[in-house]
């Protein structure tokens, strides 16, 4: 299926700023990430969506696994993913998930995957069983999911919820105003329900969300998105620079500088947001295992003192 033109999409794409330009590393940890990888016929969101940060977190061994296909049922103005119509689903993809989780050594998995509006439950089936698949091989790794909204999927989540996931992430990616040109199949509203219905549920499970900026949203607006979000109970929150993958995609409005990220994450943790991560470069798994570590290493701590006094 051809990708719809976005508006502004076909304009040259701008020379990006310094603290964007990424030198990738050449070195056999990535080749050997790559060769298990493909060695168990898995997809990456790293791949797929030409993250930037491949080549750092490839060399450290981490890679984001996308589960249900590399082709999606949605056409989002900022996604690199193929659309069109899907394969049917590999029941054989959860084991092959645990089993490259065990050769890549991780402590902490992201898992996600493209948007399944073909199936009666979104995928959650799938992604449950990849949730008991990595904690049989792996039982010391923490899982995180990034699940789509599973719109009009009812009882999709609670499949996920139910399964445990250490945490639960699903990104909101842009202000409401923009949804329609960004995210036309989506519903803002839909994303925090998901995010608010998860903590509810299982107040034990950490939620995640994130955005991209640069698309045009207003200072005000991203507070007003960490101001739901946090009604919401999220605790995680992550703030990138989008990046316009082909000329077809919609074309960045702007880059915004570093300080401005910064002052961002301030705003965030001044929210009470548990981890913040916001910089041109953060992506929604970028370093996830070690704020992750961090934070359960300090949630270890109070309980241990708890149980001292």
């Amino acid at each position: 299926m051809a990708r719809p033109r976005y508006p502004e999409g076909d304009r040259p794409r701008e020379r990006k700023p310094p603290w964007l330009r990424v030198r990738v590393p050449a070195s056999a940890a990535v080749e050997e990430t790559r060769g298990i990888v493909r060695g168990q016929r898995l997809h990456t969101v790293c791949e797929e969506a030409a993250c930037p940060n491949l080549g750092e977190c490839w060399s450290r061994r981490h890679a984001t696994l996308m589960i249900l296909g590399s082709v999606c049922t949605r056409a989002c103005a900022f996604c690199n993913v193929e659309t069109g119509r899907p394969q049917p689903v590999d029941p054989g993809e959860p084991a092959r998930v645990a089993e490259a989780v065990r050769a890549l050594g991780l402590r902490h998995v992201v898992v996600t995957s493209v948007d399944r509006d073909d199936l009666l439950d979104g995928g959650a089936a799938h992604f449950a069983r990849c949730i008991e698949c990595i904690r049989e091989a792996s039982p010391a790794a923490t899982v995180e999911v990034l699940t789509p909204d599973f719109l009009r999927k009812p009882g999709a989540a609670d499949v996920v919820i139910a399964a445990r996931p250490d945490v639960y992430n699903h990104n909101v990616e842009t202000v409401p105003r923009l949804y329609r040109t960004v995210r036309p199949a989506a519903d803002y509203a839909q994303s925090l329900g998901l995010l608010g219905h998860v903590k509810r549920s299982d107040a034990e499970i950490f939620t995640k969300s994130g955005l991209m900026l640069g698309l045009g949203e207003s200072r005000d607006e991203v507070l007003h998105v960490m101001d739901d979000l946090r009604r919401h109970d999220v605790d995680f929150l992550t703030l990138g620079q989008y990046l316009q993958p082909t000329l077809r995609h919609i074309a960045v409005a702007r880059f915004v500088p570093p300080d401005e990220f910064a002052a961002f994450a301030e705003q965030a943790t001044a929210r009470g947001f548990r981890m913040v991560a916001s910089s041109p470069l953060t992506r929604s798994s970028h370093h996830a295992d070690e704020g992750f570590a961090r934070l359960r290493a300090a949630r270890s701590e109070r309980l241990a003192a708890g149980t001292r006094a």
